[in-house]
């Protein structure tokens, strides 16, 4: 049986004392090794959830662990266990590829050989050797992209956190990058994904949970639970167990 990366205990979270809950009593547990996806209409709590698990907000209630260790405690070292590809940039656009994945492969506790060999294996592997001294701020959005995921992915986490890693991107990207993704996890890398793309979800995750109102609402083996509800693809189960309703 595999180990446990992701441990998540009763949590609940809310971003005032006057709000109503974000989140409610959230409980999910996700083997090493999994590549497992989290969905939900707009608003449902989704992004939220995975800000939890990366330590950029706290619990109000609860707990979060990764591989065994309790997320803000001894932050440091968790972060190195961890990747985040968020869907807003994480990168300094004044500076170069290379420049960027210097510095966060620094900061993610690499040597400076580690860091010139992993650089040069992720130029190679995303597309970007071509690129790699030019300013990122001149680049496509699909290149940016890579190169919000290079840096993720520079320290080879053992998790690795995705919030809409494709969005913006054109096919030839997009298959760029789900095709590293689901490479590296065939690897062992942890993926835990999240996107609105339902057709590229329902190629890369294995195991999913559907998200609405701050709360889990099905989770389970995404093939099981399409047969299992009567449906024949991912966007269709979505829609039956999250209505049809706009959403804010």
């Amino acid at each position: 049986m595999n180990n446990i990366a992701v441990d998540i205990e009763n949590v609940s979270f809310r971003y005032s004392a006057n709000a109503t809950s974000t989140l409610s009593e959230i409980n999910l547990k996700i083997s090493e090794g999994e590549s497992f996806g989290l969905f939900g209409p707009n608003g449902a709590g989704k992004t939220t959830l995975m800000s939890l698990m990366t330590g950029l907000i706290s619990a109000d209630k609860g707990s979060i662990k990764l591989l065994g260790r309790t997320i803000g405690t001894k932050k440091k070292i968790i972060n190195r266990f961890f990747g985040f590809v968020p869907q807003d940039f994480s990168f300094y656009h004044e500076l170069s590829t290379v420049e960027n994945l210097e510095f966060f492969g620094a900061w993610a506790g690499l040597n400076s050989k580690e860091i010139k060999s992993r650089t040069e294996e992720l130029l190679k592997i995303l597309g970007l050797v071509d690129v790699k001294d030019k300013q990122v701020q001149n680049f496509s959005g699909g290149m940016k992209r890579r190169v919000n995921l290079a840096i993720g992915v520079i320290h080879k986490p053992q998790i690795l956190f995705l919030d809409e890693p494709t969005v913006g991107v054109d096919v030839q990207a997009r298959h760029a990058i789900i095709d590293y993704l689901k490479d590296i996890n065939k690897q062992g890398t942890t993926l835990i994904y999240t996107s609105h793309l339902l057709s590229e979800a329902e190629e890369l995750c294995d195991q999913i949970a559907l998200i609405d109102n701050g709360k889990i609402i099905v989770q389970g083996d995404l093939k099981e639970l399409i047969k299992k509800n009567g449906h024949e693809n991912l966007e269709n189960l979505f829609l039956d167990l999250t209505g049809k309703d706009y959403r804010n």
